[in-house]
């Protein structure tokens, strides 16, 4: 393992279960029946206990969006040519994307990392130039990538995540771009969920039946050929793939070893994170599932994470919208925390023992 990687997992450290205590008591002071802001309390209480009772709004947020190609494009089983990577690209540098608009409803920036796009860029001030290589393999017929790569992928996201803490930046959110990555990240969360990749795979960008039938079986087989150890998370991404993917788990581990909290969008940020959990179940404490994709696969992530996503709006865009859209909601519970009034301040009597 690259001593990046190393290093990072010996840094993280779970949240401290007194601070939580503390936290939810202060919670439990507030002029409210004590648990009756649901999982808003959940929110406030583990956010402020993660950044060490600091109670802070976040001041400098981030949607951090991974863009890399796939080899398995080339079995016809997106509805959409490889080509879009690269043009959607485009798109988030000159602001018009989905993710660029919610982003700045929330306050946040909008960076894009080129993992492995098939395509070249001009330099522009929220391009991260990451390549390592034009797109994977082919996971139909090939391991998408070598163990060498698997680990650049996963210690580029480290590096980025370290220098937005040392660039005074407290919250990321994770996207992702590449046309046809809903198969690596499917066989990914089947690997990793232990499930039958028929019940997991979805029709991503929209694909037909018979597609959807081709992917299934795309899926199965790549499985069964490669054999990708279910506890090694490193063979797992290098056999099935997405550089992008990559790049989410190293962010995500990254972040946890800062303590910054991270908000996962959908079902590619998904397996990222569940790379990273199984690289370190610690890292469940910095994370924040922002929403509910409509692809069966994401359900995987919400059950190793072990908590529910914040969002559930049949939304399957990917690009970071999920997790863009939940820093408000974030806040709010952490507004809740430092603005509400307690029973003592307000005068407001206690409920009766």
């Amino acid at each position: 393992m690259h001593p990046t990687i190393r290093h990072t997992l010996d840094q993280i450290s779970p949240v401290s279960g007194d601070a939580l205590l503390r936290a939810q008591s202060h919670l439990d002071s507030l002029t409210k029946p004590p648990g009756s802001l649901g999982r808003l309390e959940e929110m406030a209480a583990r956010y402020v206990a993660l950044r060490g009772n600091l109670a802070e709004l976040p001041k400098k947020k981030a949607i951090v969006v991974f863009a890399a190609d796939h080899g398995v494009t080339q079995e016809g089983v997106s509805a959409y040519p490889q080509e879009v990577t690269c043009q959607m690209v485009k798109n988030f540098l000159s602001g018009g994307a989905a993710v660029n608009v919610l982003a700045r409803h929330a306050g946040a920036e909008v960076l894009v990392v080129d993992m492995g796009v098939n395509g070249d860029f001009s330099p522009h001030p929220n391009l991260l130039a990451r390549k390592i290589a034009p797109g994977t393999q082919n996971l139909a017929r090939t391991p998408a990538m070598t163990r060498d790569q698997a680990e650049t992928a996963i210690r580029i996201g480290i590096e980025i995540a370290t220098e937005w803490a040392e660039n005074q930046g407290d919250l990321l959110g994770t996207g992702d771009m590449g046309i046809g990555n809903t198969t690596p990240a499917t066989a990914i969360l089947s690997v990793l969920g232990n499930s039958p990749s028929r019940q997991l795979t979805g029709r991503g960008t929209g694909i037909d039946n018979p597609t959807l039938e081709k992917k299934i079986r795309l899926i199965e087989n790549a499985i069964a050929t490669h054999k990708p150890n279910p506890e090694d998370p490193i063979d797992i991404l290098a056999k099935l793939g997405g550089f992008e993917i990559g790049g989410i788990a190293g962010l995500v581990l990254g972040a946890a070893a800062r303590r910054i909290p991270i908000l996962i969008d959908g079902l590619i940020s998904g397996a990222g994170a569940a790379l990273a959990l199984g690289l370190s179940p610690t890292v469940k404490d910095y994370l924040f599932p922002s929403h509910r994709s409509c692809e069966p696969g994401h359900e995987i992530f919400f059950k190793l994470l072990g908590r529910p996503p914040i969002l559930d709006l049949d939304m399957r865009l990917g690009e970071g919208t999920g997790a863009a859209l939940a820093i408000p909601i974030l806040e709010g519970a952490i507004r809740i925390y430092n603005e509400m009034a307690t029973f003592k301040s307000a005068g407001v009597s206690t409920r009766a023992v």
